[in-house]
């Protein structure tokens, strides 16, 4: 049960004592997928402006990629500044600020006189606008959602699926009416509403409840009353005896102190100071690069390295691929759309199977991957329109289990864990920037030497089959990684047990004390009969 500590304002956190699983959550959920449909909906929609921009521009298609390129790039490269900003600033400001910088590199873009001018608009400035709304978006729908993470997640990133499957009709109609500039500024102004979006972003705080654990002073205290009522009396019928011997606690050794007054106060000064004194908050790391000490998330992160090849350059040449084998440009469009469609199934199912349990979760991913790299690999063979339909759509799907799912695998114990999960998310995204930024002039360059579109399928396939690799080494690093500290940890307490006699120590203490205890009644009992037969 999901319980609320302090009521607040509409801009205050939201202070929980577990993870809620709902309740702002679903809010939060629903900016996300706006959020994706205007981030990545957008890019993978940018194919559509690619043959309008090597006409209006005279340029080639390697140059021409490196638009997208260069803006994947800072978008990933910029990752730890967004998990920075985000740890400083909150989640909510970063995200609204980057909707504000990808609507201006937008509109800015439409008035480009160059190819050099959409580097530095769509490029730079809208590239940094997509890392500072998506990563901090996703890491805190991950801080609302434990059991139901991955389902909740993979629908919530449908939102590009259903953008492309929308924007890509939509702008390749209105270029036909007010032309690619135009359609490109109606773009920026439409991708203004991610701060809005950002303004949804209310911060989670998880405050566990502290159990009140009742101390059981009582029996202990009226124990030591009895014993001492005891002693007391034995020592009154001592003296009657004409015995002077008196056992009381101030006499017994070990006893000196016992001071059955003082018992009282030491308790409630006791309680009174675990009331007011709270454990003190550990500070957060705006960024913590301890993560790469982990075998298993250096695995994974090359993953990702490897992966980005095969993740933005099928959507950005589909379209010139189609029109290469003489399909029209509106049926054109309804590959790009149908790809978008079986994307929405693939994320939707992955976060399905994802939520069940038991369930290694990273095995899963890997097997999608391996699809994935075959889909990639079945673009080249597609020779019309019916044939390439279907490698779109079984790559759609593919790709949607594995983009929906590959950043919230990080908060997976076989990865780093919840704890870590915003600077895992920020290195993650940060070294997936290489990748990003080789990918889609890679494939343009592939291209441009060999006259044929569906060469540049060939370098995402081998990216995806590297990533492949790597992905399924993390699993063994995690579990050897732990079987080795288990095995230093056993050996180093085995090595350390005969240098700590402190048990030893205390038990012979407490055979003392018992002795001790035992020799006094001992005594007194013998001095009672020595007094009676005396009489």
């Amino acid at each position: 049960m999901t319980v609320k500590a302090v009521k607040m304002g509409c801009t205050a956190p939201n202070v929980y004592s577990k993870v809620p699983d709902g309740g702002w959550g679903w809010t939060v959920a629903f900016a996300f997928f706006f959020v994706e449909a205007l981030t990545y909906g957008i890019l993978k929609s940018f194919g559509v402006f690619f043959n309008d921009l090597m006409e209006s521009f005279d340029e080639t298609n390697s140059r021409i990629s490196w638009i997208i390129s260069i803006c994947v790039f800072v978008q990933t490269f910029t990752a730890p500044l967004s998990t920075v900003l985000s740890n400083r600033f909150g989640h909510r400001l970063v995200v609204m600020a980057g909707g504000v910088l990808i609507s201006t590199g937008m509109v800015i873009a439409s008035f480009a006189r160059s190819v050099v001018d959409m580097y530095i608009t769509i490029g730079v400035i809208s590239g940094l606008g997509y890392c500072l709304s998506f990563l901090p978006t996703v890491t805190i729908l991950s801080l609302y959602f434990d059991k139901r993470r991955s389902l909740v997640t993979a629908v919530a990133s449908t939102g590009e699926c259903f953008a492309v499957f929308s924007f890509a009709p939509a702008i390749t109609a209105l270029k036909e009416q007010i032309g690619w500039r135009y359609s490109l500024l109606s773009v920026g102004v439409l991708q203004l509403s991610i701060v809005v979006c950002g303004s949804l972003l209310r911060p989670i705080i998880i405050q566990e409840q502290e159990e009140v654990k009742a101390q059981p002073p009582e029996e202990p205290t009226e124990t030591k009353y009895m014993l001492e009522n005891e002693q007391t009396r034995t020592s009154i019928e001592s003296i009657d005896s004409g015995v002077e011997i008196t056992t009381s606690p101030s006499n017994v050794p070990g006893k000196t102190k016992a001071e059955p007054k003082s018992e009282e106060p030491k308790e409630h000064v006791q309680i009174l100071a675990e009331n007011n004194s709270s454990p003190p908050e550990p500070k957060t790391k705006l960024l913590d690069f301890s993560v790469m000490r982990d075998y298993s998330f250096i695995c994974y992160a090359f993953f990702g390295l490897f992966a980005t090849l095969g993740f933005f350059a099928p959507s950005l040449y589909i379209i010139p691929l189609s029109l290469s084998l003489g399909i029209g440009k509106d049926h054109s469009a309804y590959i790009l759309s149908a790809m978008a469609i079986a994307e929405v199934f693939g994320r939707i199912s992955a976060g399905w199977v994802l939520n069940k349990k038991p369930i290694r979760k990273i095995y899963i991913e890997l097997i999608c991957v391996v699809l994935l790299s075959v889909a990639l690999f079945a673009f080249p063979f597609a020779s019309e329109f019916w044939g390439l339909m279907t490698c779109s759509i079984f790559f759609g799907f593919m790709l949607g289990t594995v983009a929906g799912t590959h950043i919230p695998l990080l908060a997976e114990d076989d990865v780093v864990g919840i704890e870590k999960m915003s600077s895992a998310a920020g290195v993650y995204v940060f070294i997936q920037s290489l990748a990003g930024l080789a990918g889609p002039p890679l494939a343009g360059v592939i291209v441009d030497t060999t006259q044929n579109y569906s060469s540049a399928f060939y370098s995402c396939a081998a990216g995806m089959v590297l990533g492949a690799v790597f992905l399924s080494l993390v699993r063994p690093c995690k579990v050897g990684l732990c079987h080795c500290s288990q095995w230093g940890a056993e050996e180093s307490a085995v090595g350390a047990a005969p240098d700590l006699p402190d048990d030893f120590i205390d038990m012979d203490i407490g055979k003392g004390e018992n002795s001790g205890k035992g020799e006094n009644l001992g005594k007194s009992e013998n001095s009672g009969k020595g007094s009676d037969s005396v009489v």
